[in-house]
């Protein structure tokens, strides 16, 4: 099993080893809960990486699994004991998208589309204070002003001295169309992703309204991948209130492709910087 530091991807990748120890001895995970006299949700939140695995969890799934290798299971209760680890944003008590904040932190590349909004890693204070007031429905000052810490905060993984976040972004026209805050904020905006699309790890793409129908039109997706699992990944789609998380090499390919397709079809970055720059004088005056 594949080393990482961070709790979040030692616990998916444990969760992962268990499902597949699992699915090796022939058991649902249905047989698994009866044995054992545990839920079946419970099975299924160790298994995707949603629940801290106790060591004691492992050591009664391997005897019901038929596990015998010793360092296999000393490996394994090793790992469930270092995913038990918090990552920074726990300070911040009950934080949305915890899950993928952790998957984040330990990417070492992200591919995202965005149709509506600029992503977060990219948004500028203001921006980013007017996008959550707007966006959850009778969030409290305290609320806002926490989620927006902890945006801020995700953002210094892109600029990480000794590992920057490898970044390419195709953002819809619609989320430049869209004025959230005010004229001066979008501006501000603008001219940070201008910035920011400069950076050597940085690539800022526009998906003009002309290309008409295209492979994102579902909606908002990202791809994650990790230094120490070259050729597998996470799929992220973003829900209001249950995120999905795509791990089969079968889903990583078929979005990869649709990525690559709308990477094609939006303008190249040079062109992408003329045309934020002419969206900024719309928001002149």
């Amino acid at each position: 099993m594949a080393v990482n530091g961070n709790p979040t991807v030692r616990r998916r990748r444990l969760g992962a080893e268990l499902r597949r120890l699992r699915l090796a001895s022939g058991l649902t995970s249905t047989q698994v809960a009866e044995r054992l006299l545990i839920s079946q949700p419970k099975i299924s939140h160790l298994e995707n990486g949603r629940r801290i695995i106790k060591p004691r969890d492992v050591r009664d799934l391997c005897s019901l699994y038929g596990v015998t290798d010793q360092k296999v299971i000393d490996s394994l209760m090793r790992a469930a004991s270092e995913s038990d680890r918090q990552g920074w944003w726990v300070a911040f008590g009950e934080v949305p998208y915890a899950v993928y904040i952790g998957l984040e932190t330990a990417a070492a590349s992200i591919r995202t589309y965005e149709p509506l909004v600029i992503p977060g890693l990219l948004q500028t204070p203001a921006y980013a204070a007017a996008v959550i007031a707007k966006t959850i429905p009778q969030a409290t000052p305290e609320q806002i002003a926490t989620r927006l810490e902890v945006r801020l905060r995700r953002q210094h993984r892109i600029h990480h001295p000794a590992r920057p976040l490898r970044l390419w972004v195709v953002l819809d026209e619609s989320a430049l169309r869209r004025v959230v805050g005010s004229p001066a904020i979008m501006r501000e905006q603008f001219e940070h992703l201008n910035y920011l699309g400069t950076q050597p790890y940085i690539t800022v793409q526009v998906l003009p309204h002309g290309v008409g129908a295209h492979p994102g039109i579902s909606g908002q997706f990202s791809i994650l991948h990790f230094a120490d699992a070259p050729g597998t990944g996470t799929v992220y789609l973003e829900r209001f209130t249950s995120d999905l998380y795509l791990e089969k090499r079968s889903d990583i390919e078929r979005y990869s492709v649709m990525y690559e397709h709308l990477q094609a079809q939006a303008l190249n970055p040079d062109s992408t910087r003329h045309f934020i720059t002419r969206a900024t004088e719309t928001h002149t005056g």
